[in-house]
């Protein structure tokens, strides 16, 4: 599963680099608040950074460590969430099957 999520970690990190070096940002981000399908897209895509961080917050034990997971999601959307996924998957399996 770890190697499936940096595969898919590594295909965004490649279509971010394609899409910055041939897409235009301004135009796209103008489209994506004027319409209603990009204001649903942009919410439902922060709806689901707010619940990467219940989901890390939930699992971190410390501070210090959930803030350096959680706000970078708000920049680096899911790739940064991915990282974590990679990183912590192991334990997260561990804890959920104790359960």
């Amino acid at each position: 599963m770890r190697w499936i999520l940096l595969l898919l970690s590594l295909v965004l990190a490649g279509l971010i680099a394609l899409a910055v070096g041939a897409g235009d940002f301004s135009a796209a981000g103008a489209w994506l608040v004027r319409d209603p399908w990009g204001r649903v897209t942009l919410f439902d895509l922060y709806f689901g950074f707010v619940l990467s961080a219940l989901v890390i917050a939930g699992f971190e034990r410390k501070v210090w460590t959930s803030l350096f997971w959680i706000l970078p999601i708000f920049f680096l959307g899911n790739l940064w969430t991915a990282v974590w996924f990679v990183w912590r998957l192991p334990d997260l399996w561990r804890r959920l099957s104790s359960s």
